[in-house]
């Protein structure tokens, strides 16, 4: 049977696992709270810096002992030198708690005080007095929030500078391999196989720009708020000597110089780059759509391209070869729409001074990056970088296709081109021996002005 030891809160006394290192407030949290997701370890990390951060701030500014704030940095080095899966042993609790992450909170005041004991029992560390000293939940919480945010994005914008460079080499390899355009599913005039992918890659180097762009928004750090944004038991320089640390620790510009009361009530900066977030995930699907697309067949689909056999297709059907990684990013895009919209619902809530659904934004806005993270290093890797064409069939269409007429439209119109192009669809003939008949070109006039490779105007 598992051993308890009695802890008292402000409520009364809480039966505790021996062993664990969190309080009584961690205790009826996990009784209270037992459904969905653990609450990310990106967010204990970040709540263990700043409050290690607070601790050396509220030395410096000496509103507290310095043997106790030194004790709770050790203390806290000694949690961020676990693995995840040590740390996560004492962070047990969910996403669905209180708006306002507080259960979290004091999960991490508990865990620090009860580490800071077992390291130097003679001096005693409270979870709220001295762990939390200057702060409030509702202002560490979101402080955590654009911290983990911020980061996240930038391992985000790594992965998708990744599938730009793989996509540049197809490019560059595939520039004047002509093939047939596509409008409304419908042939279209010919381009390159390259200038096609040129269209994906400009569309993710616009979405990174966009990144690094609105990324800049979470710069801006809650600390120092406190309960309600006036600031109230944090010392004078408290909230700027933790901004310089957290900008040393993560390699990003944050900046305690903040509007508090919008920082409590208000996450705009995670709502607004989410959104380009989910941007990207709408440009990835339509490209992974592409690419499948054009590589469904072999036989009984476009057949243009040759996707990489990363594991067999089917479990019935011998020799199948599935778009699998096309799949998972389609998917995880899906995954990244529906969260932009849960948190564009949770960024509109909570009333007056506090915004009360930050742990359901900042869990859905980390599902979404280090789903596309993942997705799409792989799709570079196990698909992009595989990616091979199918000239032949290529040829073959752009050959068969009356939309080539369109060169010829300059030279006798439109109206007769249209003729030539509807005649050869109606006979079942190639379009030269249409327009041969029309009696409008003659065989040396539509070799000269049906050149596939000039249509695309494409740059030698």
């Amino acid at each position: 049977m598992e051993k308890y030891r009695t802890e008292e809160d402000t409520l009364g006394p809480v039966q505790i696992p021996v062993d664990a290192l969190w309080g009584a407030q961690t205790e009826r949290s996990r009784h209270n709270f037992a459904t969905g997701v653990k609450m990310p370890l990106e967010i204990i990390k970040a709540l263990l810096q700043i409050k290690k951060a607070a601790a050396i701030a509220n030395k410096k500014e000496r509103s507290m002992a310095a043997e106790k704030a030194d004790l709770i940095v050790v203390a806290i080095d000694r949690l961020l030198a676990l693995d995840d899966a040590e740390l996560r042993k004492d962070f047990p609790l969910v996403v669905y708690q209180t708006g306002s992450g507080t259960q979290t909170n004091m999960n991490v005041n508990e865990v620090v005080a009860h580490m800071a004991a077992k390291i130097n029992a003679e001096i005693e560390i409270l979870p709220n007095d001295d762990v939390n000293h200057g702060q409030s939940s509702n202002d560490i919480f979101p402080t955590a929030m654009n911290i983990t945010a911020a980061v996240a994005v930038v391992r985000l914008e790594e992965a998708v500078q990744h599938l730009i460079e793989q996509l540049d080499q197809k490019q560059k390899q595939y520039w004047n391999v002509v093939k047939i355009g596509r409008t409304h599913l419908q042939d279209a005039t010919p381009l390159t196989f390259g200038q096609e992918i040129s269209g994906w890659k400009s569309a993710l180097e616009h979405d990174l720009e966009y990144l690094k762009e609105l990324n800049s928004t979470l710069s801006e750090l809650a600390m120092g708020g406190t309960a309600v944004g006036t600031g109230l038991n944090a010392a004078p320089h408290f909230s700027s000597i933790i901004a310089a640390q957290m900008s040393e620790v993560y390699h990003f510009e944050f900046t305690a110089d903040s509007n508090k009361f919008y920082g409590l009530a208000h996450h705009s900066g995670l709502n607004v780059v989410h959104g380009a977030i989910k941007t990207l995930a709408s440009d990835l699907m339509k490209i992974a759509n592409d690419i499948r697309f054009l590589g469904s067949g072999p036989r009984a689909g476009y057949g243009e391209l040759k996707l990489p056999a990363n594991e067999p297709g089917s479990s019935i059907m011998p020799g199948k070869v599935n778009p699998t990684q096309a799949e998972a990013l389609t998917m995880a895009a899906v995954r990244v729409m529906a969260n932009d919209a849960a948190i564009d619902l949770a960024a509109s809530q909570g009333n007056f001074e506090m915004n009360v659904y930050k742990p359901v934004i900042i869990s859905s806005f980390l599902e979404s990056t280090t789903l596309l993270e993942g997705t799409i290093r792989s799709f570079a890797d196990l698909m992009i970088a595989g990616l091979e064409v199918n000239a032949e069939r290529m040829e073959e269409l752009v050959n068969h296709s009356l939309m080539t007429v369109t060169a010829l439209s300059p030279h006798i119109g439109y109206h007769d081109s249209a003729k030539i192009a509807q005649q050869a669809e109606k006979d079942g003939t190639t379009l030269k021996e249409a327009a041969l008949k029309s009696g409008k070109v003659t065989a040396e006039q539509f070799d000269q002005w049906v050149v596939p490779i000039e249509m695309t105007n494409y740059d030698k």
